[in-house]
């Protein structure tokens, strides 16, 4: 008996079994003539499934549902393929990020996606919560990616066919690349490993989400009909009772957000953007055009200087990890570009690399949202610079120009925030 799929023939959860199937040398066919919401409420499907639910793979042993399940089934059906890595590390590696994939990447994509089309309840603060799930999740795995091409080992396995089926609604329907572009690595991988020619057969040729999809009203229950029912006698109107006090509060326009805290400091003689512009359009004479300009718009009462050393530079002993290291760390502050500018610079000819930092902040302190929101703060040592020393004031001018030798090394590359 040949394996048999019941599934619709777009489902990104059936994909997994046959793109597994096609990678093990396994022949899978679709079932015939499968259609969605009535195949799959027949007897004999719920005698395969009772709860009616796709994909179900028909085998000569019976059947097996759940899309993952199906995956792991196909792929462990011929010894002789690399899907599950090639020791009992890369097994276990590549069952970690299945359960990470199901958990955290389709779960969230699902609760941010289907409330959206209609398919659920849409709930405003359920979708925030889902997003920003979302988002911890391609962080992490944006980090792993960015020193690995694939999810484990070198080779497309079993958990990169389960990654890259769940991230396919996601990237196709909801995830702008507005949306992806904070997570370099993880769009890399998704269209290098999407345009591999074994998937590629299945997911075709589409484009990335332009736009999040508008919410779809809920559709109101038909009212019956009333004509048949024999008019009663008009009545004189009644005066419609006046609305309470409650119900115009609740229709009262939602109160604007609190401004950021920063946004409430006494006027500063120095305008940020004035000094970024001037730093982006200074091409030559850099001290004395440039530097000149910062000290003299400089306004030590309204902004404060800071120097970061990272705490863990024994580890950064591979260059691009530790430029991707940096660059993650420039995108998350982010949140932070309306009332800071930072230099970072990544030190040494050879590992371990130093990284170190110069940042200018709106107020006498680092804002606190900046500290409670991104978790790389805490991955640095913190100095405020004394520019009344002149030694300090120095090393400020020399973080700013990308001055090299830098303490006396070599700079491997130089990032600004701005």
């Amino acid at each position: 008996m040949a394996l048999v799929l019941h599934v619709g023939k777009e489902n990104k959860n059936g994909f997994k079994g046959l793109i597994a199937a096609e990678y093990a040398g396994v022949e899978v066919k679709l079932a015939e003539n499968f259609e969605m919401g009535v195949t799959n409420k027949s007897p004999e499907f719920l005698k395969m499934n009772p709860l009616g639910k796709v994909p179900v793979l028909e085998t000569p042993d019976g059947p097996v549902f759940e899309s993952n399940a199906i995956a792991r089934y196909v792929a462990r059906l011929k010894a002789d393929n690399q899907l599950y890595g090639s020791s009992l590390i890369d097994y276990a590696h590549v069952e970690q990020w299945m359960d990470f994939s199901a958990m955290e990447i389709d779960a969230n994509i699902s609760r941010w996606l289907y409330p959206r089309l209609g398919y659920m309840q849409y709930i405003p603060p359920a979708e925030e919560g889902a997003v920003a799930a979302l988002k911890r999740a391609l962080d992490a795995l944006n980090i792993h990616l960015a020193s690995n091409t694939y999810l484990v080992g070198h080779s497309v396995t079993l958990a990169d066919i389960v990654m890259i089926c769940n991230l396919y609604y996601g990237f196709k329907l909801i995830m702008t690349k507005s949306f992806t572009s904070e997570f370099p690595h993880v769009e890399r991988y998704f269209w290098t490993v999407a345009n591999q020619p074994k998937i590629k057969k299945f997911l075709g040729d589409f484009k990335q989400a332009e736009s999040v999809p508008a919410v779809q009203s809920a559709k109101k229950p038909a009212q019956a009909k009333e004509s048949a029912k024999p008019k009663a006698k008009a009545e004189p109107k009644k005066e419609a009772p006046k609305p309470k006090a409650e119900a115009a509060e609740e229709e009262e326009a939602p109160k604007p957000k609190p401004k950021n805290p920063l946004d409430l400091l006494p006027p500063s003689k120095m305008i940020l953007d004035d000094w970024k512009r001037l730093y982006s359009n200074t091409k030559s004479n850099f001290r004395e055009v440039a530097i000149k300009g910062f000290w003299d718009m400089y306004d030590p009462e309204g902004y404060s200087l800071w120097f970061c050393d990272y705490k863990y530079n024994d580890e950064n002993t591979v260059s691009f990890v530790t430029l991707n290291k940096v660059s993650g760390f420039l995108q998350r502050m982010d949140l932070a570009r309306k009332y800071a500018f930072g230099k970072m610079l990544i030190i040494g000819n050879e590992p371990p690399y130093k990284v170190k930092g110069l940042w200018l902040f709106r107020g006498p302190e680092i804002p606190k949202f900046v500290m409670d929101e991104c978790y790389d703060m805490e991955l640095y040592d913190w100095k405020k610079a004394d520019i009344s020393d002149e030694e300090q004031k120095e090393r400020v001018n020399q973080m700013i120009e990308d001055h090299e030798p830098f303490e006396g090394e070599a700079l491997l590359d130089a990032k600004c925030f701005k």
